[in-house]
């Protein structure tokens, strides 16, 4: 399997302003070759290639040693790459008819990720594993860089990255060839139901608490937001205000995250089989306002709701999920969530009058009541488990 590993940096002063002046040359570098590829089409109809402008690295790097020359080379053809990609991804999806998205010019603070493609190219990962401290990553213009590892790596180290979040850095290892830790097996089987009051509820009757961490700050992000909207555009203080808001909303990133991986563990240490609604939270979490012809109605309450759902962070808790169940060697299914909460979990009568309130559920046909999440998340299991026997039958 291939993973990622995330540590914190312990950069000094003089490390971190390397760190951040490598990151501005990537971006110009970024930046100049997309201006090259627009030109070039726009003028003389010239369709430039990644190929073209790695090939122009060396004068580039020749003509400026204590810029561009100073740092990896390799490093500078992975950001090549990247706005190849973006180019990839446009035509991709002007051929399937989808709004485009050209690739736009990336303002300072938009980004923050410099990737090296491989170990010991311009970078190297040095850990020693009895000392936990004594670890560090040695970039090439940078020098070694401290590296907080507070977990052991496994697999064979394949890229290095060096991300900017707020006024933290980071480095993120790709690594390959991991091995999966497989749990002991349990037997036993759950369908999961996902919710707002409740981030998941199991078939099993248990309720796995929603913290709403984006709520629980909500006094602080506001004022925060209100601070930053009465700063000067340019000033010094407002690029602070911006820092505050920053690290709040990353604040609340990493306690969704910390979330939802406690909860995924749990989930994947308790079950062989895990059931899930297959979500399409980008459709679920659009705007009800609608058009000036044509407008929508409760604005207000899908506001709120959409609100709640992105604060539960249901797609993080799915990705983790799949992630740490394919490390056990767990199997985790998908099935739509059409109906499920309106259909009887002992009878299998499905009628919108089932679902008497957000949380309660009353059969109209054998009078059978429940909790409405539970009940769904039994139809989830059986749906699951009903796939589960046809692809085994194929």
């Amino acid at each position: 399997m291939r993973r990622s590993y995330k540590f914190l940096l312990r950069p000094t002063g003089k490390q971190a302003a390397a760190l951040a002046q490598c990151l501005e040359d990537h971006r110009m570098l970024y930046n100049a070759a997309l201006e090259h590829r627009r030109t070039a089409y726009g003028k003389a109809g010239v369709t430039v290639r990644y190929g073209d402008q790695s090939g122009e690295l060396k004068h580039i790097r020749a003509d400026d040693p204590a810029g561009q020359g100073r740092w990896s080379f390799s490093s500078q053809q992975a950001t090549l790459r990247r706005l190849e990609k973006a180019f990839t991804a446009f035509f991709r999806r002007v051929k399937a008819g989808q709004k485009p998205g050209f690739p736009r010019f990336k303002g300072r603070g938009w980004f923050d990720t410099v990737e090296w493609p491989k170990d010991g190219d311009g970078c190297r990962w040095v850990s020693q594993p009895e000392h936990p401290t004594a670890t560090f990553v040695r970039l090439q213009g940078v020098g070694h860089v401290r590296v907080h590892q507070h977990r052991a790596i496994r697999g064979r180290v394949k890229t290095v990255s060096v991300k900017r979040e707020g006024s933290r850095w980071y480095v993120v290892l790709s690594c390959d060839d991991v091995p999966a830790q497989q749990l002991p097996a349990t037997r036993a089987v759950v369908g999961l139901d996902m919710g707002v009051a409740s981030l998941v509820t199991t078939s099993d009757g248990e309720h796995l608490a929603n913290p709403r961490h984006l709520q629980a700050s909500a006094d602080r992000v506001a004022a925060a937001q209100q601070a930053l909207a009465r700063k000067k555009r340019g000033s010094k203080r407002r690029r602070k205000a911006v820092a505050r808001v920053t690290a709040l909303h990353a604040k609340v990133r990493r306690k969704r995250l910390d979330t939802a991986h406690k909860t995924a563990l749990t989930l994947v240490r308790d079950y062989d089989v895990i059931v899930h609604e297959d979500l399409r939270i980008a459709n679920m979490t659009r705007s009800a306002c609608g058009t000036t012809e044509a407008p929508g109605r409760n604005v207000a309450a899908k506001s709120g709701l959409n609100r709640s759902i992105l604060d539960a962070g249901w797609g993080v808790f799915l990705t983790v999920l799949a992630h740490k169940a394919e490390s056990a060697g767990r199997e985790l299914i998908a099935v739509d969530p059409a109906n499920t909460s309106r259909t009887c979990a002992r009878c299998g009568r499905c009628a919108k009058e089932n679902r008497v309130t957000q949380a309660e559920f009353a059969c109209v046909a054998c009078g059978h009541a429940a909790h409405a999440d539970a009940n769904a998340a039994i139809n989830i299991l059986r749906a699951g488990l009903a796939l589960r026997e046809a692809a085994d039958a194929a």
